[in-house]
């Protein structure tokens, strides 16, 4: 009898007590596999890190928790993880408001090898049955990303041509992980996995639309997602670094904050002046608006 595929998993949590139990749980019930899931609790202020200790692994699973020690945002959990599993040959970085159905870890485990990353089918969970990402692409002018297949149905066919792979689900190979590095901590919120795809060099990028994954979306910090707006603090940290991101990697300086300043605008004109107000501060290099510099340390904003 052949063992089953192994994988790694790394999941960073932080003020997600109202989810982590069911994605753990999820991973716990997961079927022909056996994962070896860290969860990296970022200084969580409240009960996340207890909910994951008290979550039982299931058969021919592992569950341990790492204390970060601090909030150093979204890469720097993920770097910790990945420090913790630094045998697996491929390591699945997943966020805590995700549900994972039964079958899916084990087709990430058992994909053929070769890859550099590798990315399922992201469903919202609200409006159910609704695809949020099957990889993305960047807009080389702007540094705008968009995600591919989104607001398609479930069972649509699958897209092509993806630049990266969103962080909520994302498989990276032994392969990809020696050529990378860690992912690049300096954004905090937004942009790293898309700045860690560039990395990886001739490794391609794949992408297995039977791999679902279903995704509350912004549980801790509100991304954007069909039935509601962004947060001030996901606005900021989308745009700010969408510009840090274009000047670093794609040479441009003066369109992303014309492209953010058009935001703005469009914001204003629909009748919505706090989130306008959060662009047109990122188009300035103005410094943050309270609602986000009262949510997150200090030097994440610098």
């Amino acid at each position: 009898m052949s063992a089953v595929p192994a994988m790694g998993v790394v999941v960073v949590a932080y003020a997600t007590e109202a989810v982590i139990g069911r994605c753990l749980s999820s991973l716990m019930a997961a079927e022909g596999v056996a994962l070896d899931v860290v969860v990296v609790d970022n200084a969580s202020p409240d009960a996340s890190g207890e909910i994951a200790r008290a979550t039982r692994p299931g058969p021919g699973h592992a569950l341990r928790v790492v204390d970060a020690g601090r909030n150093g945002g979204f890469a720097a959990g993920v770097n910790l993880g990945l420090a913790a599993l630094p045998d697996a040959e491929r390591v699945w970085v997943l966020n805590p408001d995700c549900v994972v159905p039964p079958g899916t870890a084990a087709r990430l485990a058992a994909h053929p090898p070769g890859f550099g990353l590798l990315g399922g089918r992201v469903l919202y969970e609200r409006p159910a049955g609704t695809i949020q990402t099957d990889g993305g692409t960047i807009d080389p002018a702007t540094g705008v990303t968009r995600n591919l297949n989104q607001g398609a149905p479930a069972d649509a066919p699958a897209a092509e041509g993806a630049a990266f792979v969103t962080g909520a689900s994302l498989v990276a190979s032994r392969a990809f992980l020696d050529r990378a590095g860690p992912m690049p901590e300096h954004n905090f919120l937004y942009y790293e996995e898309v700045e860690w795809a560039l990395a990886r060099g001739d490794l391609p990028i794949v992408h297995d639309p039977g791999a679902v994954v279903v995704h509350a979306a912004g549980h801790a910090i509100g991304s954007g997602r069909p039935d509601r707006p962004a947060s001030a603090l996901a606005t900021w940290f989308l745009h700010r670094n969408r510009q840090r991101f274009a000047a670093r990697h794609l040479g441009r300086r003066v369109r992303p904050r014309l492209w953010t300043a058009a935001k703005a605008a469009q914001a204003l004109l629909r009748g919505r002046a706090g989130e306008a107000g959060t662009l047109a501060r990122v188009a300035l290099s103005l410094p943050a608006p309270r609602a986000v510099r009262d949510r997150v340390p200090a030097e994440a904003l610098r």
